[in-house]
């Protein structure tokens, strides 16, 4: 892939990201800061790219036309999908969007079928009868088992992060808010994805930004994409993968923990300061799970993603 065709999937990533105007002034804060943290990795102006986006400087046509190949057109619009369903199913602007995109880049109806299938994923909810199962009776918790609990979360998102395909990066997130809603569950709070959203965006977890920050490093990393040999390349290449999935999903779990634990009373600056400082406990701790991680990414069968999401 082309540095042009790169910055193009970029930019239309970004495009979809702000299509429903409807992003807080924090979700924009965190994009506008993987942007720039992202054009440190590859070289690449993404500040500008991300002004451009914002001031209406680009437009479909114009990125469209800079994607040359099958596989980038493609690839662009998978990510354009999965940026539109990283907060929840899509808004009639996002489909609209997305609709333009495929009509723009040339796509078959397989494009469609693959916005379906991250709608499902984006679809199912962070309660499901099997999601009790990993933990203890409400307001019992047994703490060793909530800890082996977000310690396997984590391994399983850090593998999902190091596979090629973009559904799998997708799933990362409603896995880590049934993660939350689980403890919460477990010590007696009947939660919704409203709140579990609210519980992520307050400790610093844009769900938009995230997907953004994992798969922008994927792609830029030449890792995303179904490309000859993707898994043993990303397993192999650990620079690819910065490890965020593991540690992101082990700090959101032992936050929550403390904060469903401690009867919700954490302000939001605790929640933050809670957050950021376990986040570097999950990074230091990634090394050492490496090859757990590894492993379970040999394992995961792609084509299960939804599957997968459903009976976590």
């Amino acid at each position: 892939m082309t540095p042009s065709e790169t910055k193009s999937i970029v930019t239309l990533s970004l495009l979809a990201a702000f299509v429903d105007g409807e992003k807080h002034e924090r979700e924009r804060a965190e994009i506008k800061r993987i942007a720039e943290g992202l054009s440190q990795a590859d070289g690449l102006n993404l500040p500008t790219l991300y002004q451009d986006v914002l001031m209406k400087r680009v437009s479909l046509a114009s990125v469209a036309g800079e994607l040359k190949s099958t596989e980038s057109r493609q690839l662009a619009y998978e990510m354009a999908v999965c940026v539109c369903d990283a907060d929840g199913t899509q808004s009639e602007a996002e489909r609209m969007f997305l609709a333009d995109v495929r009509t723009s880049l040339g796509l078959d109806a397989s494009a469609a079928a693959f916005s379906q299938r991250a709608e499902d994923i984006a679809a199912v909810p962070v309660a499901t009868a099997a999601g009790g199962s990993a933990v203890a009776a409400p307001g019992t918790p047994d703490s060793a088992e909530l800890d082996k609990s977000i310690l396997n979360a984590a391994i399983l998102n850090g593998a999902l992060e190091l596979l090629p395909e973009t559904l799998s990066t997708m799933a990362i997130i409603p896995l880590q808010m049934k993660l939350v809603y689980r403890i919460g569950q477990s010590y007696g709070y009947q939660l919704d994805s409203g709140h579990v959203k609210d519980f992520l965006a307050t400790v610093g977890v844009g769900l938009t930004s995230q997907y953004l920050e994992q798969a922008g490093r994927k792609l830029l990393g030449g890792l995303l994409g179904k490309v000859g040999g993707g898994l043993l390349r990303g397993l192999g290449n650990q620079a690819v993968s910065s490890g965020m999935s593991f540690a992101s999903t082990y700090a959101l779990g032992h936050v929550a923990k403390r904060y469903y634990a401690g009867g919700r009373t954490l302000s939001t600056q605790m929640l933050k300061d809670a957050f950021s400082g376990v986040v570097k406990e999950g990074q230091s701790l990634q090394t050492q799970y490496l090859p757990a991680i590894q492993e379970k990414a040999r394992t995961l069968d792609v084509g299960k993603v939804l599957s997968l999401v459903r009976g976590a």
